[in-house]
């Protein structure tokens, strides 16, 4: 009984992480105001780190929410996750630690479910 509960509570996880990573890759390449914030970050090459983050976060999400290569999926998406806390989370340390704490919050929630993912998923 309890293994049917994990295998649902993971499953909700990749339904939950699915949904957000496909979400944010679609919103990267249709929003222009999140476009233009994701460039305003002074990446090299800003249009195409664009285009690649929302392909990959478009990409592994399906992969995830289909269960398929989901700990192979949730590596790029980790990384995707450390830099944008540390690019556009960690700078709000200087306004105090409760403002991070909130602006952070979904990406650190989401962080945490990526190595759920990692650690329960199949090699």
């Amino acid at each position: 009984m309890n293994m049917n509960y994990s295998l649902t509570t993971l499953r909700f996880i990749r339904y939950a992480v699915a949904y957000v990573f496909i979400t944010s890759g679609v919103m990267k390449l249709f929003s222009v105001e999140l476009a233009q914030v994701f460039i305003g970050l002074g990446l090299p090459f800003p249009d195409l780190l664009l285009h690649v983050t929302a392909y990959l976060e478009m990409i592994c999400g399906i992969l995830i929410l289909l269960n398929r290569s989901v700990k192979h999926a949730v590596i790029p998406l980790i990384g995707i996750m450390i830099a944008a806390i540390l690019l556009t989370k960690l700078p709000l340390l200087n306004s105090g630690i409760l403002p991070f704490a909130f602006k952070a919050r979904l990406d650190i929630v989401m962080l945490v479910l990526l190595f759920t993912l990692y650690s329960k998923s199949p090699s």
